[in-house]
């Protein structure tokens, strides 16, 4: 690689032989595509996350399930293959229950099923068509009595009591339009959880933007209902400028409650990317929307390790997360251009860091304004990246900043290099500051 020093400041920078690991979003691995994270924790008091495999731009999902587990939220083990079918296989749940791991799992033609294994991660065999429901996403709930329901449906949710044995229905106790897209602005997704007195159904939500971009909630003093809408929990709009659906769960792990949801990649409403926040209660029930994040159930990213770019939280314009050419697991923020934005939430700058080092490609040269707090926040510096062809590591000095701050970068083509709306600028790999 040639050294480059620029009037702004900029400096040639070593390649580096090995990259940081960060927590925490997106938690599925790079590479890997887990939407419609379900979350369970498992009598060993480990969390384990069960969703369907994307696998493409063109359809939803896959005819396999990858599981991911994690004894603290912050490193996550990735355990794949765990289950394949015949046909595609739609978002899944869990359940432990006498002994055995039971999975729930659906088709594109409405047929729901349950299969039992010994582990948390299968192998799952034996599986059997339940019964009654025939549309999508399943869910299982026990409640506290030890009575288990079984909750299904698009556009309207259905619920039915569950016989002992976990993989029939009592069809007398059916209920139909438990919520509803009209009433509860329910899509699909269902997952049912206890807190106290207080039964939650959570779905994806229509309420917003045209599209089920949300995770909504309702409440209820008994599982079958009647609920009443309360809200949102997060809306993941803005992760991608094709993201379509949202679908995940609630799980208390050691104390604290999160929402696991997903994020949508590669400019489409597929390949999307299994994520987690804390949540927080209100003393009525009542939970509080929360943002999108890159620290996710970890504190803030310490902003002198090597940040991957494609844990960008939100994303304006044209630019999207998607896998470098040539690569099947690396991911980049890509097709940038002019006038594109994207924040990470949030770093911590510890005691102030003065410059900034990043990975880039940009061949006909870029501009890049660093903001903090906002996109049009305080103006830590520009940065002139030089024309060249290939991957490139620039340096470049700031205004020092201390603490905890999100981090807004907004590009531009290089001074005198007018491009057009429709042409890309650069792709970013990663950054991090120093002292």
């Amino acid at each position: 690689m040639r050294n480059v020093l620029n009037r702004s400041l900029l400096l040639p920078f070593l390649l580096l032989t090995a990259r940081s690991a960060v927590a925490q979003n997106p938690i599925s691995p790079m590479g890997v595509y887990i939407a419609d994270p379900t979350s369970r924790v498992d009598r060993n008091g480990k969390l384990y996350i069960y969703g369907s495999l994307d696998t493409s731009t063109k359809y939803y999902c896959s005819k396999d399930y990858h599981v991911l587990s994690s004894n603290d939220l912050r490193q996550w083990t990735l355990h794949r293959n765990c289950f394949s079918w015949t046909e595609t296989l739609y978002a899944p749940d869990m359940m432990y229950h006498n002994g055995q791991y039971h999975l729930y799992f659906d088709t594109p033609n409405g047929n729901e099923y349950v299969a039992v294994g010994d582990t948390p991660t299968g192998p799952w065999r034996n599986a059997v068509q339940i019964e009654g429901p025939r549309q999508i996403d399943p869910n299982i709930f026990i409640d506290d009595d030890g009575q288990a329901y079984y909750f299904w449906g698009q556009f309207a949710a259905k619920g039915a009591r569950m016989n002992p044995d976990l993989k029939t229905l009592d069809l007398s106790s059916m209920r139909d339009s438990i919520v509803t897209e009209a009433e509860h602005s329910f899509h699909e997704g269902s997952y049912v959880i206890r807190r106290g007195k207080y039964y939650y159904f959570i779905y994806a939500d229509i309420s917003r933007n045209g599209r089920p971009t949300c995770l909504g909630y309702s409440m209820a003093t008994s599982p079958l209902g009647p609920y009443e809408y309360k809200g949102i929990i997060i809306d993941n709009a803005g992760c991608d400028p094709e993201t379509w659906n949202n679908h995940g769960s609630l799980v208390e792990f050691r104390g604290q409650w999160y929402v696991l949801y997903h994020r949508s990649t590669h400019c489409s409403s597929k390949m999307r990317k299994a994520c987690i926040e804390p949540i927080r209660f209100n003393e009525d029930g009542t939970i509080d929307e929360v943002e999108m994040t890159s620290q996710g159930a970890a504190g803030p990213l310490n902003a002198f390790e090597t940040i991957d770019a494609a844990r960008a939280c939100k994303m304006q314009g044209h630019v999207r997360i998607r896998l470098m050419a040539g690569s099947q697991e690396r991911e980049e923020l890509g097709a940038i251009r002019a006038g594109d934005a994207a924040v990470w939430k949030y770093l911590d700058f510890k005691r102030g860091a003065k410059s900034i080092t990043l990975r880039i490609q940009a061949p006909r040269g870029a501009t890049i304004a660093l903001h903090a707090d906002t996109p049009d926040g305080p103006l830590l510096g520009n940065m002139e990246i030089p024309s060249r062809d290939g991957w490139q590591e620039c340096r470049a000095r700031i205004k020092k900043i201390k603490g905890k701050h999100a981090l807004w970068l907004v590009f531009q083509p290089s001074a005198g290099n007018i491009a057009q709306p429709e042409t890309d600028i650069m792709n970013l790999d990663w950054f991090r500051f120093g002292k």
